[in-house]
């Protein structure tokens, strides 16, 4: 599939347009061999869209017999999607789902009234001597009334995502419509979210289709609005506005956003809802551990541990 990315005359380039309403520098943290870097929430924007947030994971390099151990945990309120660059992650979940991702493929969780899951370094990859690990890891906000949803999973591998090619331009569709494409995920609000390849000059145009947008530039420098962005940074651009992006170098980025959710979000650890009653019943649930009758269960391969709920 492709589109054209030819500009039309009143499309604005250059400084024609001051685009950026916000810029957003990720917050490092080390979690003890690779390092997240957080784009949101942050102090500046909760919220692009319905994505609430925005983990970048890595890049890393793991040595024999080391990986991730992401103990069983809980989630509320939100749909997670993991998308790969480099390397794999073993995912297991309360429904029984047991699902290992791969580059370009896509783990769509939908917690709706709670699931719990882990997230690992399968033990027959620990047993190589280097395991490469990049990508990111998004939650996306459900709207309202769908909060109280029974929970899901999805797995896509990468021959069912959209291609998009153009000029210089390579796109791969994870969630909802861009380019004049649709992916096949299931989502339960207007959005859109693509990992792009820009070649040194290539030009992509984004147009108003969706109400939120930005991008996260994982390597490479683009420019808009007359203004260059290295990597590292995400932009969120005015609604309304038609611009375009330009890569002054090979570029990768993440294109995001779609529709804002009525109503502000409420986080608290991994739970995300439109109340705080929400949250506190949640909370409750997780710390009573009834795995047997309660409102979590643990996942039936990996119930052998779990995270506790923070004190706060």
């Amino acid at each position: 599939m492709s589109w054209n990315p030819a500009l039309d005359p009143h499309c604005p380039t250059g400084e024609q347009v001051d685009a950026i309403e916000t810029m957003i520098v990720p917050r490092a943290r080390d979690l003890g061999g690779f390092e997240v870097r957080r784009a949101l929430p942050s102090a500046k924007r909760q919220m692009v869209g319905p994505f609430i947030f925005f983990d970048q994971i890595g890049p890393a390099e793991f040595l024999t017999d080391a990986g991730i151990d992401v103990r069983p945990h809980p989630h509320i309120g939100l749909a997670t999607v993991t998308y790969l660059f480099d390397g794999s992650i073993y995912h297991r979940d309360s429904l029984g789902n047991s699902a290992e991702i791969h580059p370009n493929s896509v783990n769509w969780m939908v917690a709706g009234n709670g699931i719990t899951h882990s997230e690992r370094t399968a033990d027959e990859v620990r047993k190589k001597d280097k395991q490469p690990l990049f990508g990111i890891q998004t939650w996306v906000a459900l709207p309202e009334k769908e909060e109280e949803r029974a929970p899901s999973f999805e797995h896509y591998g990468a021959e069912a995502l959209p291609e998009i090619e153009a000029e210089g331009v390579r796109a791969t569709l994870i969630l909802g419509t861009a380019f004049g494409a649709r992916a096949p995920v299931r989502t339960f609000s207007e959005m859109m979210y693509a990992a792009v390849d820009l070649a040194a000059g290539a030009t992509m145009p984004l147009d108003a289709e969706h109400e939120d947008r930005a991008i996260h530039i994982l390597s490479g420098a683009v420019q808009i609005g007359g203004q260059r962005f290295e990597a590292g940074r995400m932009m969120v651009f005015r609604p309304g506005d038609r611009l375009a992006v330009k890569a002054l170098e090979p570029t990768r980025l993440m294109l995001l956003g779609g529709e804002t959710l009525s109503g502000a979000r409420y986080i608290w650890w991994n739970f995300v809802a439109s109340s705080k009653e929400k949250i506190e019943a949640a909370k409750e649930a997780w710390r009573e551990g009834d795995w047997e009758h309660g409102r979590f269960q643990l996942p039936p391969d990996d119930h052998d541990e779990f995270i506790p709920a923070p004190e706060r």
